[in-house]
């Protein structure tokens, strides 16, 4: 799972990037509103975390602008503890849940991972492409019904690209998801990942297409363009 933390409060930054990924959570974190609203354009996140106190565009604006470009992305508003109209607010503005500050780390992972289970389908646990599907409860996937096991970096990969079937994944995104700590993929290198599912995939009915401006795409084989 993949965060956009929107907060300008640098301690509790720091404490949620810490300990969300300490829970295998990575955050990407952001401080300023007008920045936020740029990077929701151009990346593809699992889930925003926002505040609504922020410098230079308020998180009701970002919430707005997000909701007004089509982005179903869920939201988790952070609310200052009682504070019942930002709260009202935010969800009429399209955010999907709230949390009053302060609050405790078990509640705000339980809350993420319950948004991200509904936002991959909360019906379906897993998700099929063809012959392959994924758990995402387990994260594991298969592949005609036998276990697929992947190295961490192409694992990290087709999980990215199977949460968002069917819609483009820039590189960018992709890149910083599979970084190694400090480190992130060039790429060129990404390339070379994405050269190695496809062969682990052929004949799978599932096909991970380039869409160039865009990066990459996870579909039915049979959907590939003409």
């Amino acid at each position: 799972m993949r965060i956009l933390l929107i907060e300008d409060h640098l301690q509790l930054v720091q404490t949620l990037s810490r300990s969300l990924g300490v829970l295998g959570i990575r955050v990407e974190t952001c401080n300023d509103g007008l920045l936020a609203d740029a990077a929701l354009k151009q990346h593809s996140f699992d889930i925003v975390v926002l505040d609504l106190a922020l410098p230079r565009m308020d998180g009701i604006e970002i919430l707005r602008r997000l909701r007004q470009r089509g982005d179903t992305v869920p939201v988790l508003v952070l609310t200052a503890s009682g504070d019942t109209v930002d709260r009202v607010q935010g969800l009429n503005e399209g955010a999907d849940d709230y949390l009053s500050k302060p609050f405790d780390l078990s509640e705000l992972e339980a809350r993420l991972r319950a948004l991200h289970r509904r936002n991959v389908g909360a019906g379906h646990a897993v998700l099929h492409v063809g012959v392959l599907a994924f758990d995402t409860t387990s994260r594991r996937f298969s592949l005609d019904a036998q276990p697929l096991d992947l190295p961490p970096r192409e694992h990290d990969l087709l999980e990215a690209l199977i949460t968002h079937v069917g819609r483009p994944v820039d590189k960018n995104t992709l890149a910083e998801r599979m970084r190694s700590g400090e480190a992130v993929l060039s790429h060129e290198a990404l390339e070379i990942y994405v050269h190695r599912l496809r062969r682990r995939l052929d004949g799978s009915g599932a096909a991970i297409h380039t869409l160039r401006g865009l990066g990459y795409v996870l579909e039915r084989a049979n959907d590939a363009p003409a």
